[in-house]
Order: structure tokens, then sequence, then C-alpha cells
């Protein structure tokens, strides 16, 4: 009896690593210490240094259920988008730069091709958003993970000027909104997604007017990072004064995350145009409007908080930046939340 019997295979393991390592080095950075294969990742912290006073923000976060319909489809090249997306979107939203991630693939047999796959979508999640991939794990589980099936989550480390973290505190009323449109459902709510539509291949393969495009690419198209788009409006000169990214709990529970107490967002339905996925879900669901906007974004990935006079230059850099700005609603006083309109 040796490991390979028992179902963890040592050689395969070595492979994936072999295979991935052109994915990895293509997301270094200048601070990026030594080679893969360590221990640890290490990354100086030398630039940090002329910061006032550096304050390190970490992100961590999975694909969720999405991860099945990568498996249906059998397609992995973009699910390790998705996982970046949601930690470096976690990061810039508070107003940081994002510096390093790490990722974590738990599967049921190391399939090295599949593996390596995976990862360049990781890699390209990375590109993406400036940050280095300077380390990870692929742990086998043989027995608790069936052979085809894996799951993924990651963690990124960034740093922001204390001076320059997005707080919300500064809010006033007439402040406007701004929304970056999301490429679809995004990472969130597959659950449900997965309640709505049957889940097998020849669904997922059918092709609707509609949406332009085949369910299952809808369904799959990787997580909108909107770091190149809030730093280029940092760079532009304007304060973002409160930023928020709609995941899990949509608009509901994400937007009153950036408010501080006595201030209310206001945002109007009709501002923006709704993806045709979420209009789809809703009628072959048959999910209420409100439930619709209390577990997905609706078109709207990012939503941010800038003064009055600041709108045109936000909107111009996030264009800058390849992203779709729209104005969707504002800050008024009132009781701390939400209300859409």
């Amino acid at each position: 009896m040796d490991y390979k019997n028992s179902g963890v295979d040592i050689e395969a393991g070595y492979k994936s690593v072999e295979l991935m390592k052109k994915h990895v080095q293509e997301t270094m950075r200048a601070e990026v210490l030594g080679g893969l294969g360590g221990f640890s990742g290490a990354f100086s912290l030398a630039k940090i240094k002329e910061m006032e006073n550096p304050v390190l923000l970490s992100g961590t976060d999975g694909c969720g259920t999405k991860v099945k319909l990568a498996f249906i489809m059998d397609k992995h090249d973009t699910i390790g988008i998705d996982a970046v997306a949601m930690c470096v979107n976690d990061v810039a939203c508070a107003g940081g730069e994002p510096l390093f991630f790490l990722d974590y693939i738990a599967c049921g047999k190391n399939y090295p091709e599949k593996i390596a796959t995976i990862v360049s979508g990781v890699a390209e999640g990375c590109k993406q958003s400036g940050c280095a991939l300077i380390g990870g794990e692929t742990a086998e589980h043989p027995g608790l993970m069936p052979e085809d099936e894996y799951d993924l989550a990651g963690f990124a480390v960034g740093v922001v000027d204390e001076k320059d973290i997005i707080t919300g505190k500064e809010l006033k009323d007439g402040d406007v909104l701004i929304g970056l449109a999301s490429t679809g459902v995004h990472s969130n709510g597959f659950s449900l997604v997965r309640k709505i539509f049957t889940m097998d291949k020849e669904t997922l393969d059918t092709y609707h007017e509609e949406l332009g495009t085949t369910l299952g690419e809808a369904l799959l198209a990787p997580t909108r990072i909107y770091v190149k788009a809030l730093k280029n409006i940092k760079d532009a000169g304007v304060r973002v004064k409160a930023c928020s990214h709609i995941t899990g709990g949509g608009f509901y529970e994400n937007i009153p995350r950036m408010l501080p107490e006595g201030k209310h967002a206001v945002i109007e339905k009709n501002s923006y145009p709704i993806p045709p996925i979420f209009t789809m879900m809703a009628r072959e669901g048959q999910v209420e409007e409100q439930m619709m906007y209390n577990t997905y974004n609706m078109g709207l990935g990012m939503i941010i908080a800038v003064d009055p006079a600041d709108v045109d230059r936000a909107m111009e850099a996030a264009k800058a930046a390849g992203d779709t700005p729209y104005v969707v609603g504002k800050i008024t006083d009132g009781e701390k939340g939400v209300t859409l309109c």
C-alpha cells in the first residue's frame, strides 16, 4: 500500500505545479521575492514605506456553487477570475491596491491539466487587478469529494494609506451614486440559479436570442474586476466618499454597508439597463422583484458615492478603464438604508 493507492497522487501534484508555472510567472510584480515552490510567498514592503500611514487590507472568498456550472460545461478557464475578483474587489472597495493573492483548490482527484487551467484563470484575474499570485495549494481529497469536482477559494492582501481609506463618513445629502456595470450574475446566488434552470449540458448549451449567447455562457461569464476603474477615478483627483461591492445580499444588504448612520441611499431602478439574464431568471423562476434585488447585483457590480462636482470626472475615468458607469441615484439625510424607486 502507498499514498497513490489511497487516492492521493503526489506525482500529479508535481505535474500540476509545472503546468501552472507559466501562468503564475505572468502575474509577478517587482516586489515578489523568490519563486514558486517555497513554503511561503515573500513580498517586499519597501514601496509601502513611501505612504504616510500604510494600512494592510485583506479579503477572502470563493466562487460558491458557480463551480457546478464549470463541472457540467467542462469549462474551467474563467472560474479563477471569479475567485480573484471576489477578493480584490473588496480590497478596492476600501480604497486599497491589491498586492498579492493566494489560491486554494480542493479536489476529489488531481487532474494536472484541469488544475493548471483553473490556475490560468486565477492568473488572469491577478493580471487584471495588478496583483501577484505568490502561492497556493491544491489539496486532493479522495473519498471526501467526487473525483471530477473541486472547490476554489482565495485570499488577497492589499494596502492603502490611512488618509485614503473609503469609509463613508464624509457622505452628505446630495452626493451622487454612480454604478459600474456588471458582467452578469458574477459569483453570488447560484444556489437559486440552479433551482431556476435545469442544470444539464443540453440546457446550458442552448442558445437564447434574448441573451445573445448560450445560457451557460451567460451564467459562467466571469465577475468584473473594478480595481482599475477605482484607481483611475482616484488618479483623476476624485474622492470616492463611499463604495459598495454588490455581492451576496444584493442591493438591500450591501448598499447600507457603505452608509454611516443618518444617511440614506436612493437608487432609481430605471437609470440603467438591467442585463437580460436577470429578466430571464425572474421570469423563468417566478422570482419576485424584491428577492432579485435582495440576491443579485442586477447589473451593477460596484456603486460609488461622489460629490456632485466630481461626477463627470469620475464617469470619464471609469470609462477610460473600460467600465460602463451610470448615474443611478443619490444620498439623502434619513434613516440608514436604501430605497429602490
